[in-house]
């Protein structure tokens, strides 16, 4: 709610300093291209960010962690209303990028504008609002991050090697134990992150655009792996792990703006061909939990 309100607040100034018909007229002198639905940059662009978002969905331990916790029948509904609350983010956001040319503000780097845009037209409130905004954003996917990571190191990494070593027996962890571990594991992921963010790798945008290959190749061996019988185990690791160097090799050799596509499609393309060459016949009752 605080992102939405930020992007309002510098919505509603941009439309008091401009009118709408004097950006599209300096974008169709200036820049006429970024007018144009078939923009080639722009959409090799939409469907790479779609092919990241979709990955990001599929392989993040954050989006099952709250599926799971979710009782029958809230699921369609919170995910309906999460996607309409967050709609007006990508409008505005890309309203802002257009209206900066009008506005004469430079755009050195596009994760800038929204930045720029507001310290420009609302001074320091407008920085500090931009800055809350940020940390909110920021806060909210670090925290559901390190929680649904060390949900996933608890369950499926410690519990399991407690059950193996407690005197032969399957006996589950108590909730207190599972506690302390997992405020134990969040710890050392908050360690982790810094000591891997501490050398200044790149802006964020920097990092989320080299992630997307990694990102994008986890979308076909998931949702073959959940829906199919045939999908083996060969296919799904050969996917992400093709993919996900085809398109690393891309965003270096083409651009950021097509790294999670080219990423994606080899994925789907390497896991189809395994699937059909070398199929499985995995069994779902398998994945039933045993109780003590």
């Amino acid at each position: 709610m605080i992102i939405l309100v930020g992007l309002v607040v510098v919505a509603i100034a941009v439309l008091i300093q401009i009118d709408i018909a004097d950006v599209h007229s300096k974008l169709s002198t200036n820049r006429p291209m970024l007018l144009s639905v078939f923009f080639p940059a722009a959409l090799m662009a939409l469907f790479n960010k779609m092919l990241f978002g979709f990955g990001e969905i599929f392989h993040s331990n954050v989006w099952w962690s709250r599926a799971f916790a979710m009782r029958e029948g809230v699921g369609p509904k919170a995910y309906a209303l999460g996607g309409l609350l967050w709609l007006p983010v990508p409008i505005v956001a890309g309203f802002l990028g257009l209206a900066a040319p009008a506005l004469g503000i430079g755009i050195s780097q596009p994760d800038t504008v929204g930045p720029l845009v507001a310290a420009t037209l609302l001074g320091t409130g407008g920085a500090l609002l931009v800055f809350v905004v940020v940390f909110c954003s920021l806060a909210s996917s670090i925290d559901s991050l390190l929680a649904a990571t060390s949900d996933l190191i608890v369950n499926d990494i410690i519990e399991p090697i407690h059950r193996q070593v407690s005197s032969g027996n399957r006996s589950r962890m108590t909730d207190a134990t599972k506690r302390r571990a997992s405020s134990i594991a969040i710890v050392c992921l908050g360690v982790l992150s810094w000591a891997v963010a501490y050398p200044n790798i790149g802006s964020l945008a920097t990092v989320l655009f080299f992630a997307g290959p990694m990102v994008g190749s986890c979308i076909w061996p998931i949702v073959g792996g959940l829906y199919f019988r045939r999908p083996s185990p060969s296919a799904a690791g050969a996917s992400m792990v093709i993919g996900t160097a085809v398109g690393l090799w891309s965003y270096f050799a083409i651009g950021w703006f097509v790294a999670s596509l080219i990423g994606a499609s080899v994925s789907g393309i390497v896991f189809g061909l395994l699937t059909w060459l070398a199929p499985d016949d995995f069994i779902f009752a398998s994945l039933a939990e045993e109780t003590p």
